[in-house]
């Protein structure tokens, strides 16, 4: 499969944060037909191994994480109405009839309800409205809804992969689904080439919440270096040039603390030697992302990030350019290609 249609897959599976092991046991199956070893941990973190040819052979960890933003069942009533609490964050603001699938002994869809504008108290009519105060309306009664839904059930965001202008792809969870996708494109750029590093790659999991897959990975592989993919905000009108990107234009590579400055000169390097576009990004601190987690795990973990532009992010119309999934895969394709001497050299002080 190509981007596009490994994106729609990918974009379909439902992995809440903690609740990710069917969609990682899915997700590996993509990995095997190009890596040497693919195996799902017990924090449910798809790990893929591609050896490399030297030996002596350092370790490339190249990671994405595959959970999404979603929902827990927290109430039933005796209508049917169903209560939600978040895992992840969650704008609100998008929830008011959103669609949503509750995933209990089997599917259900839902839609949150909205209180019809006609019937609002004039002040409330700006308020933003409180997660605890909406509910999912299945068409149910509670009790024909409790036998297949129960307290603690996921739910998560109902939304098919839409493709605009031919390049622009629309849909839910591309954060970080797009970057799994580079994941995959990255090893079809490699399928014929004799590198010399091992190349670990890593869909991880509970990104949205806690950073627990990476860090229980990393801690348990210690790669000599890491790049890890992830998803960045897409300039809309009005958002600021300085917490944005343009999609279209390349990943975003981080520039700051959290990130080794020999592995990111490297991939200005690589992307103006081979002519891929992509953008810069100063972050003075926490990058938001399993970047910040894997460089101080284990002994320290020398760490580059690069960023896919997505717009409208933690929504169900998460829209990114399929070819900035393209360009982030050939820079780090051609990371990958460096010998151990020269990853061994970026990685002295």
């Amino acid at each position: 499969m190509g981007i596009k249609e490994n994106l729609e897959y990918l974009s379909q599976l439902v992995a809440i944060p903690g609740y990710e092991k069917d969609a990682a046991e899915k997700c590996a199956i993509l990995f095997m037909d190009w890596c040497d070893k693919v195996s799902v941990d017990k924090f449910f973190n798809v790990i893929s191994v591609k050896k490399g040819c030297n030996k002596a052979a350092k370790k490339l960890m190249i990671t994405a994480h595959i959970d999404e933003i979603g929902f827990l069942v927290n109430s039933i009533d005796e209508k049917g109405f169903v209560g939600l609490t978040n895992v992840g964050g969650i704008d609100r603001k998008i929830l008011l009839a959103q669609e949503v699938i509750i995933h209990g002994k089997q599917d259900i869809t839902g839609v949150i309800g909205a209180t019809p504008p006609h019937l609002l108290k004039a002040e409330d009519a700006g308020k933003a409205v409180k997660l605890m105060d909406l509910r999912v309306d299945t068409g149910y009664s509670g009790e024909e809804l409790k036998k297949y839904v129960s307290i603690g059930d996921t739910v998560s965001l109902k939304s098919r992969l839409t493709i605009m202008n031919r390049q622009k792809a629309s849909g839910k969870s591309l954060d970080n689904r797009a970057s799994v996708a580079c994941l995959l494109e990255i090893l079809r750029l490699l399928r014929d080439v004799n590198h010399e590093n091992d190349l670990i790659f890593i869909a991880s999991t509970q990104e949205e919440t806690n950073l627990a897959g990476i860090i229980t990975a990393s801690y348990a592989l210690r790669p000599d270096a890491a790049i890890v993919i992830d998803a960045c905000h897409g300039d809309i009108p009005d958002l600021s040039k300085d917490v944005s990107s343009t999609p279209g234009k390349g990943p975003e590579i981080s520039i700051g603390p959290n990130l080794q400055p020999k592995l990111v000169s490297k991939l200005f390097e690589l992307g103006k030697e081979y002519g891929i576009p992509y953008q810069k990004m100063v972050e003075a601190g926490d990058t938001g992302t399993e970047a910040w987690a894997t460089q101080v795990s284990a002994n320290g973990i020398p760490t580059a990030l690069l960023s896919i532009p997505v717009r409208y992010m933690h929504t169900a119309v998460e829209t990114v350019n399929l070819e900035d999934i393209k360009f982030t895969a050939r820079l780090v394709a051609e990371f990958a290609k460096q010998s151990s001497e020269q990853l061994g050299e970026l990685l002295c002080l």
